[in-house]
């Protein structure tokens, strides 16, 4: 079952995508900042206190359910499961930033390239090299295949919706209250996503380095993951560009400074460019035909069994 859910939520994915912005980040938002209003004194416990509200409520909502519909209504757990990965999971919260990027450096529009990469990190990019836009683009979407694809599914095929529910909150309020502006308060948010996060992220990583290069993918991994501001990212990032032969990281000239220590090199081969970035996109449905395909596997042997 959870082969046919996953791939069927892939499929209407692609042909419906869910505005994730209206139905699932704004309630989340106002959940979160909600929590946050009334929390945050600046304790740490209070932070962990908020956490566990924010978390659990709908992760016990979620398994009463599953438990209610598979005790009562059987046949429903498939759309059920196909539900919560539709709203957990999916390409398009993310490939359209990158391929309306990808299509304006090939049409030679940098500007363009420039405002949407800019939309898409949050940050101004007006200064940025056609190569620089290319480079973010690819490291942008290396992380987000893991955070929005690879990583989902992962812990749906592990533990159930609940699972890859649990993977999208930690996600979310990792990234609501992450920052260095909430302080200790979203201390919790952040090493528990860090756990959370370990196991699919380097599972991620290894599909990308054995779809690829993979003698690069694992060099790059050793020995350049752990100079990267985040390692973990970084673990992700050097195993993508080894994996596709192209050099990410660098210093980039963002609203008029020079950002070189914070941005190592990644990766090696040729410098990015709009043809890297198509195999970028080759990289990522590589790694997913190959997980699909594992799947596919243990069902078959699972059933002969």
């Amino acid at each position: 079952m959870s082969l046919f859910s996953i791939v069927i939520a892939l499929i209407l994915e692609q042909v419906r995508p869910l505005a994730q912005q209206r139905f699932v980040r704004a309630p989340l938002t106002r959940y979160a900042q909600f929590l946050e209003t009334y929390c945050n004194d600046g304790r740490r416990i209070h932070g962990t206190i908020a956490w566990l509200a924010a978390m659990l409520p709908p992760l016990l909502l979620l398994l009463l359910l599953q438990f209610a519909i598979a005790r009562w209504q059987p046949l429903l757990l498939l759309p059920f499961n196909v539900a919560v990965l539709y709203v957990t999971m999916g390409f398009r919260q993310f490939s359209h930033y990158f391929t309306d990027t990808h299509l304006a450096l090939r049409m030679g529009e940098l500007e363009r390239a420039r405002a949407l990469i800019g939309e898409w990190r949050g940050r101004s990019a007006e200064r940025l090299s056609s190569r620089e836009v290319a480079r973010l683009a690819i490291e942008e979407a290396l992380l987000a295949s893991h955070q929005h694809v690879f990583a989902p599914l992962f812990y749906f095929v592990a533990l159930g919706p609940a699972g890859a529910m649990l993977y999208r909150l930690a996600l979310f309020f990792r990234g609501q209250w992450g920052g260095s502006e909430v302080g200790v308060f979203g201390e919790t948010a952040r090493k528990a996503f860090h756990y959370i996060d370990w196991l699919p992220l380097r599972c991620t990583a290894a599909v990308f380095a054995m779809v690829g290069n993979f003698e690069d993918a694992v060099y790059c991994w050793r020995t350049q993951a752990a100079n990267w501001p985040d390692p973990a990212s970084g673990i992700l990032l050097a195993s993508g560009a080894g994996a596709i032969g192209v050099r990410l990281g660098q210093p980039l000239q963002e609203a008029g400074e020079v950002a070189f220590s914070e941005r190592p090199e990644l990766g090696s081969g040729e410098e990015a460019d709009a043809d890297s970035m198509q195999s970028a996109i080759g990289l990522v449905w590589r790694s997913l035909v190959l997980c699909v395909l594992l799947l596919a596997l243990f069902w078959v042997a699972s059933w002969m069994g």
